[in-house]
């Protein structure tokens, strides 16, 4: 752009429009964080192809996501929960605690209805199901970046279905941890000193609120669901 003059209409002119240039020109710095490099690369290639966006950070785990986020910190970041050293929810909640005003997208293959519900409560704006990040993806990181928070159909209807069933309480979590390491009623009772009766019962209890018949099919549909995550 030319020189402006130092003084008169014409600078102040000249002065807004430059200014305005500037800000027409503002894109939305997106970190991008996944463990899979096809994964990277397809959002990298996506944000990319949008001239009001550019990527100004990847990371593969949660870890170096905390980092990156604090050393430059983005406008929008794009967040799998799926994540080593450091879970993609964790990393939200340590991101959040540092910038209240952080806004993350979870970009995941997860549809469980209590996995939704921890990503939005530890701070997420949304919540986007890989499948459909051509058709969605620049538009919600638009909306997001502007304040909104968009939640697709799908993903309201499944958040939605989490009214129908009874929470579990944090001890009967533990349990149902525990019996998905294959642990047998006595161990977990011996783990948590408590007797083998008061385990039974929190058996009873589990498979009662997850309306299923057996222990395999609770840790089944508790991965399922989002309630507990295997390794």
């Amino acid at each position: 752009m030319p020189a402006l003059p130092a003084h008169g209409p014409l600078w102040r002119t000249g002065a807004v429009a430059y200014v305005y240039l500037c800000v027409m020109r503002k894109r939305i710095n997106v970190l991008c964080v996944d463990d899979h490099q096809i994964v990277r690369e397809g959002l990298v290639y996506v944000i990319g192809r949008q001239r009001d966006m550019q990527v100004i950070g990847t990371a593969t785990n949660g870890l170096q996501a905390v980092e990156a986020y604090l050393q430059n910190p983005p406008d929008v970041t794009l967040m799998d929960l799926q994540l080593p050293v450091l879970s993609g929810l964790e990393a939200i909640r340590r991101i959040r605690a540092a910038d209240a005003q952080a806004k993350i997208i979870v970009l995941t293959t997860h549809q469980g209805d209590e996995t939704i519900h921890q990503a939005l409560a530890a701070g997420a704006a949304t919540y986007l199901l890989k499948e459909s990040v051509l058709d969605d993806l620049a538009a919600v990181v638009r909306a997001v970046y502007k304040g909104e928070k968009p939640l697709h159909e799908d993903v309201q209807k499944i958040l939605a279905s989490r009214a129908d069933h009874a929470p579990l309480s944090a001890r009967e979590l533990e349990v149902l941890d525990s019996i998905a390491q294959g642990l047998t009623n006595r161990q977990i009772a011996h783990s948590l000193s408590v007797k083998e009766e008061t385990i039974k019962m929190h058996v009873r209890n589990i498979m009662d609120k997850l309306q299923v018949q057996d222990r395999t099919e609770a840790v089944t549909l508790a991965h399922r669901r989002g309630i507990i995550h295997l390794s």
